[in-house]
């Protein structure tokens, strides 16, 4: 399969990194340099394209504890700190965290008008709970019961509210999308709005492996999803590979050989290498362009991977 793969592959294509700065996973007490304040998320964001990050991918937290946030005021604090140091690719998620709205989701995507959102293609079980199992000392008082409740909360992601989604910030915008998929049934699910001509090609499909309640990180399932999602959208897609914890540079560089773009950031791991915390999220583009490179990969600009996904330009945004 994988030597196949890359035997279909043009020399010197061109690979997008996206990183994902800081997301709704992860809390202060597991890492002391998850960025969680505006200055934080922008510095950071900002590094990582310099390191080689054609993508940023952004949530917001409350600056005093750390906590996902869906204020768009939070976003505004950093959103125009990065659009104005760098050319890379703004990306706001549209998942936000447990316990937003709809509406909460939106908010802040609706206000910008980005080149690109997350769209989460299924609801699921999304179980973090294990992370803190050898934690006994939290830092907020938020924080436990926030990664417990996921032994008994649902990440809602109907057809209604995908639907809703595509609509106003698509349609509406003129966002696109980066398609996130963490099991089969979100392929299908993503090509049911291809089929009803609510999205459009090239879809950008970011395949997410190790999430507990979605698909597992072994290389059969990396190579299923990708045969299923050829099968479905030929070659009307963009793949990119997202692993969690520990399988994140293993499973991307494996994706790469395979014609994937990648996806790294400290909402992914909070790890470096084993038993190593990442410093920055710059440290983990870093590693991962090496990689790449030492493959013979080239690491597509800003500009090249607007062209890829066929984006509207940093020019058409709202902020």
């Amino acid at each position: 399969m994988a030597n196949a793969e890359i035997a279909k592959k043009p020399k010197g294509r061109k690979v997008i990194i996206t990183c994902a700065v800081t997301g709704s996973v992860h809390t202060p007490t597991m890492t002391p340099y998850l960025p969680i304040t505006p200055d934080e998320i922008a510095t950071e964001s900002i590094a990582a394209a310099e390191a080689g990050a054609s993508v940023i991918h952004l949530h917001a937290r409350d600056p005093k504890d750390g906590r996902p946030t869906p204020n768009p005021d939070v976003f505004m604090q950093f959103l125009p700190r990065i659009k104005q140091n760098t050319d890379a690719v703004i990306n706001i998620t549209t998942g936000g965290s447990l316990g937003m709205s709809m509406d909460d989701r939106l908010a802040a995507p609706l206000r910008a008008k980005p080149e690109l959102c997350s769209l989460n293609m299924g609801s699921m079980n999304f179980g973090i709970f294990h992370a803190g199992d050898k934690i006994t000392d939290w830092k907020y008082d938020w924080e436990k019961p926030y990664v417990e409740k996921t032994r008994d909360n649902i990440v809602s992601n109907t057809f209604t509210q995908i639907e809703r989604v595509i609509r106003e910030l698509g349609h509406g915008c003129g966002t696109r999308f980066e398609c996130e998929c963490y099991d089969i049934g979100h392929l299908y699910t993503l090509a049911h709005f291809l089929d009803r001509k609510l999205l459009e090609p090239p879809l950008f499909v970011q395949t997410i492996f190790g999430v507990l309640g979605g698909i597992g990180p072994h290389p059969e399932d990396l190579a299923h999803m990708r045969r299923t999602a050829d099968r479905l959208f030929g070659a009307d897609y963009q793949w990119s590979i997202l692993a969690a914890g520990r399988h994140q540079m293993s499973l991307a560089t494996m994706g790469a050989t395979m014609g994937a773009n990648v996806r790294v950031g400290l909402e992914d791991s909070i790890y470096l290498g084993p038993g190593q915390l990442a410093k920055s999220n710059a440290e983990q583009v870093t590693k991962i362009r090496a990689i790449l490179e030492n493959l013979s990969l080239e690491i597509a600009t800003p500009a090249e991977a607007r062209a890829m996904l066929k984006l509207k330009g940093g020019d058409q945004v709202a902020f």
